[in-house]
């Protein structure tokens, strides 16, 4: 849910911060007094289209800064995940500041992000819909997803099977279609990838040869510090009077103390020890000193190895090791373009079981879709009536081709609808008017906002043209689906106001000369008041009391049988 909002010189705000609770949220207010801006402020932090007309006149930017709780297994966190975003147990803050120029610099978690990572992320937290404007509910690609969440479960599993079949159909015909490309094309494929095969067969690369070269070169290119410096250490050990003979002398007479005493034998055996570790190093420092040369012609050699594959790494992989993998995989391929009709051949049986596969699978996938599709026409019949459409007629069409294969399956979907008796099934966004649509997309939200799992929703006067019963249908139905998610609901109806766990009320305040939109939480008195003010108009009589104190009450009995 959406628990913070903070937003600073963004059109006619100059600083607002609200807190926001679970269940129904209304906002209410005179028209013009901001109510859309908040809205307007909530689609840009979720990845909306901004411009800097949006920045408070006189500012440099606008900000916009909101906290969602989420949580452990959340829609958002995959593709926060995914773009490398870290996101703590239970929250998410996405933040966008737009500059007067029109510049939008975006955030999540602290991250800097594009507009359409936030866009993405944003789809996954908040779900705003207008009066004209009910998103994915009136977008038939849309529809079959939509299904698809309906379905829960038994259409998830029956879909990841599809996908794993379908991906091999998939790769196996790319792979017929690479075999079958045109000859020409095919022959200067063959030419170049024959010719890097002969370059890396010729080099004779081994795996771990470029580090031993390098050590190699490391120790020619300094043969005069390093014999200089085993010669010093030679010579510091080796000889009367040097190290090795001081400490053959002190070994000497540690032996006669530890005869004398054998407390003093530890010294003795440590000094002794040391003694012949020493001698041990020194022949084989000696040792070294007598086999090393200076070769400047192998020095050379190594260096010209070390260039060759150095050029071989600019041309096939950054070590050795991925030349090696490159060079066994176009071997594979001249194998393929070869032996080209055999390969063809052998893919295309293979082909034929892949596509057995995905046609089983998918209509599997598709017996649980229809199944799905009739509980679906059953619940939203059942909604609609309570929305006083009881005439109203909805469908899920499926348009299936056998053999047209889709990663998402084989089945096609669009919601039908029609709202008159004896009319034909249309498509849901071309059939119903404004008041209608207000109903059936309630209705579709109702149902949908269990299995989509977005942290809040907003309604921008989704109301509009509706009065009487069904304004009081709208509103339970409202409240129904706050059951489940948060709702913020921009509203003019007092049926809806009625129904809100928090009231919000927008006004806009002139100070020194300038416009400012304000916010306040409304008491449940304050409540009442504003109920009755939406009902009457500017008046307020005593009946017009009764009647929010009234619709309240009511309100209040709705909501507790709903829980």
């Amino acid at each position: 849910m959406l628990q913070e909002l903070s937003i600073r010189h963004f059109a006619i705000i100059d600083l607002l911060q609200l807190s926001f609770e679970r269940g129904l949220t209304v906002l209410t207010g005179e028209t013009g007094a901001g109510k859309s801006i908040i809205i307007d402020a909530l689609q840009l932090l979720t990845g909306g289209r901004g411009s800097g007309e949006f920045v408070r006149h006189g500012e440099k930017k606008a900000e916009i800064e909101g906290m969602f709780s989420i949580h452990s297994d959340h829609p958002c966190l995959p593709v926060c995940r995914e773009f490398g975003i870290d996101v703590d147990e239970d929250s998410i803050i996405l933040r966008r500041e737009i500059s007067a120029a029109g510049k939008s610099v975006c955030r999540v978690n602290g991250k800097m992000v594009t507009l359409s990572v936030l866009r993405e992320i944003g789809a996954r937290l908040m779900d705003i819909h207008g009066q004209h404007e009910h998103q994915e509910l009136m977008n038939a690609s849309s529809h079959l997803r939509l299904l698809d969440d309906f379905g829960e479960v038994p259409i998830m599993q029956a879909k990841e099977q599809y996908k794993k079949v379908y991906n091999h159909y998939a790769f196996v015909q790319s792979e017929i279609r690479r075999l079958s490309e045109n000859e020409q094309h095919l022959a200067h494929r063959l030419d170049l990838i024959q010719f890097q095969l002969n370059e890396i067969e010729k080099a004779a690369l081994t795996s771990g040869e470029e580090e031993k070269l390098e050590s190699e070169r490391q120790q020619l290119a300094n043969f005069e510090k390093l014999y200089g410096a085993l010669s010093e250490a030679y010579n510091a050990l080796s000889g009367e009077g040097r190290a090795l003979d001081w400490l053959g002398l002190s070994v000497n007479s540690l032996e006669t103390s530890a005869g004398i005493n054998q407390e003093y034998k530890p010294f003795y055996d440590a000094a002794a020890n040391s003694f012949y570790v020493l001698e041990d190093t020194v022949r084989d420092v000696s040792s070294v000193l007598d086999t090393l040369e200076f070769n400047p012609e192998r020095l050379n050699e190594i260096q010209s190895r070390l260039n060759e594959i150095s050029q071989l790494k600019r041309k096939y992989g950054a070590t050795i090791d991925e030349i090696l993998k490159y060079g066994q995989s176009i071997a594979e391929e001249i194998d393929q373009l070869t032996h080209r009709e055999t390969h063809v051949n052998r893919l295309q049986k293979e082909l034929e079981q892949a596509e057995a596969a995905v046609l089983t699978e998918g209509k599997k996938l598709s017996k649980l879709r229809r199944t799905a599709a009739a509980q679906l026409e059953e619940a939203i019949h059942r909604e609609l009536k309570e929305l006083y459409m009881e005439k109203t007629v909805f469908n899920v069409y499926f348009n299936s081709e056998i053999g047209q294969f889709k990663k998402d399956g084989i089945d096609q979907v669009e919601f039908y609808m029609t709202t008159n008796p004896g009319e034909p099934l249309k498509p849901l966004v071309k059939t119903a008017s404004g008041g209608e649509m207000s109903r059936v997309m309630l209705a579709m939200k109702t149902i949908f906002s269990r299995h989509q799992g977005v942290t809040s929703i907003i309604f921008d006067e989704v109301d509009t043209g509706v009065s009487g019963r069904v304004a009081q249908a709208i509103g339970e139905k409202i409240y129904k689906i706050a059951v489940h998610s948060q709702v913020l609901c921009i509203s003019h109806l007092p049926q809806v106001a009625a129904m809100a766990d928090s009231h919000l009320y927008i006004q806009k305040k002139q100070e020194n000369t300038r416009t400012s939109t304000t916010v306040t939480p409304l008491t449940e008195e304050e409540k009442a008041a504003e109920i009755g003010r939406m009902i009457s108009g500017v008046e307020m009589t005593d009946l017009t009391k009764e009647h929010a104190k009234e619709l309240l009450a009511l309100s209040a009995k709705i909501k507790k049988s709903a829980v």
